[in-house]
């Protein structure tokens, strides 16, 4: 069912490199759709986004109304709402705790430097939509905003001609973010980003989609900030004697069932733990509801490797540099001591990945597609930008004058040398 792979093999590290960047985030066919469409919504606005979600979502209006949202939260379960307050209230007292320090720097000269942190004016938050709801999304993303203090949170969230998610609605409302439209794909990053009569513009887009939302996120990035360009979910599991093996095979299966595309992965020192764990997914799937969806996933992108030292372990996570690392094991310490590229690591027996995706505090928008050895999952600090403050002496601008009118000579930048020439001279 699952591919197997042996690190001891002569080709390993080829073989594992070509199976995991067979993953591409988009085809070229999904880029020239979506950069069809970022193009129609840039020259026509709302006209081009009303197409779209006509054809797409089969939805009449863009602009999700305030009062709606407080008629459809009253229809949201209690155990629902109890579950977003618990989940708001961690996720907020985790984010508290990543605080910025601004930079006062001088020397002797009385030469001063500042760098200083400054919110974001304007976000926009993208949650998928469609044929499902994702309140944690919202809270995942609108949280660090909001603790940045970011003015303006936008969310854009798609619907398919029926009322918008309670769920996402009652979540937005904790953090505080009335403006919300009911557009999703490429054409609400393209709105986000051009803005239209509806959508005023924003400076970053940040939230998961699919793959034409990720397309439109590379397509639109300089002229907007954006977190990530995210693709489907992605687990790596470590299991060994002391595993256990119902829960592993469920930890896998729990990311094989979002998308056909998803990459689930078992590291072992042990075949015996792999064997049993080939058998338990085989178990569970059966009782599955969306046993296609993450059998597809599994056949397709998933791996049983055996690798017989914590070492080879090691190294093997970082060249995946998955998007959730699940050590499931007792002494995780010894591989840890050399893993530099995860997007959150779980570490112990007790600690489910999925209870990370919902309410243990940490943030779920994580990088994929091995851009964990670049990214980091979201936090209070995208949210931020930071500006350096510059304030030199006459003493000052005598003494680093010299040396840059020296550098500025050298590049050629003769009107460089001249402004410092000027000033010392004076």
């Amino acid at each position: 069912m699952i591919n197997r792979l042996n690190a001891n093999s002569k080709n390993f590290q080829k073989v594992l490199l070509k199976k995991i960047k067979k993953r591409s985030i988009f085809s070229d066919k999904d880029y020239g759709i979506a950069k069809n469409i970022v193009s129609d919504v840039k020259k026509n606005g709302d006209k081009a986004v009303m197409k779209y979600e006509m054809r797409f979502n089969k939805n009449k209006k863009l602009k999700t109304n305030y009062s709606d949202t407080i008629k459809n939260i009253k229809n949201l379960k209690p155990e629902v709402k109890k579950s977003i307050d618990f989940a708001f209230k961690r996720i907020l007292s985790f984010h508290k705790n990543q605080k910025t320090r601004d930079i006062k720097f001088s020397d002797k000269l009385n030469n001063k430097i500042d760098y200083k942190y400054k919110p974001l004016s304007s976000v926009g938050i993208y949650i998928p939509g469609g044929n499902a709801s994702f309140p944690s999304t919202v809270l995942m993303n609108a949280i660090p905003a909001m603790l940045a203090g970011v003015k303006r949170i936008v969310i854009a969230n798609p619907v398919r001609d029926k009322d918008q998610s309670a769920a996402v609605l009652y979540a937005a409302r904790k953090c505080g973010v009335k403006e919300i439209y009911r557009v999703g794909g490429a054409q609400a990053i393209a709105a986000l980003t051009y803005g239209t009569k509806t959508i005023h513009p924003v400076d970053k887009i940040v939230g998961p989609g699919n793959i034409y939302v990720a397309a439109a996120k590379k397509i639109v990035f300089g002229e907007v900030g954006i977190d990530m360009i995210a693709g489907p979910s992605e687990i790596t599991v470590v299991a060994d004697k002391t595993s256990n093996i119902k829960w592993v095979a469920a930890d896998l299966i729990g990311q094989a069932e979002h998308d056909i595309n998803a990459q689930c992965i078992l590291i072992s020192k042990n075949k015996e733990v792999i064997e049993s764990v080939q058998k338990e997914l085989k178990v569970q799937l059966d009782s599955l509801p969306r046993k296609k969806i993450a059998l597809g996933s599994l056949k397709k992108n998933g791996l049983l490797i055996f690798a017989n030292t914590d070492k080879k372990i090691s190294e093997i996570i970082n060249i995946i540099a998955p998007e959730h690392l699940e050590v499931s094991i007792n002494k995780f310490k010894p591989i840890l001591k050399n893993v530099i590229n995860a997007g959150s690591i779980c570490t112990g027996k007790y600690s489910a990945m999925a209870a990370t995706d919902y309410c243990a505090g940490s943030n779920h928008t994580l990088p994929t597609h091995s851009s964990a050895k670049f990214f980091s999952g979201l936090s209070v600090y995208d949210f931020f930008k930071r500006i350096s403050y510059i304030n030199l002496s006459k003493k000052g601008i005598e003494t680093i004058g010299e040396k840059v009118i020296n550098l500025a000579t050298y590049e050629g930048l003769d009107g460089h040398a001249k402004s410092v020439k000027l000033r010392i001279g004076e």
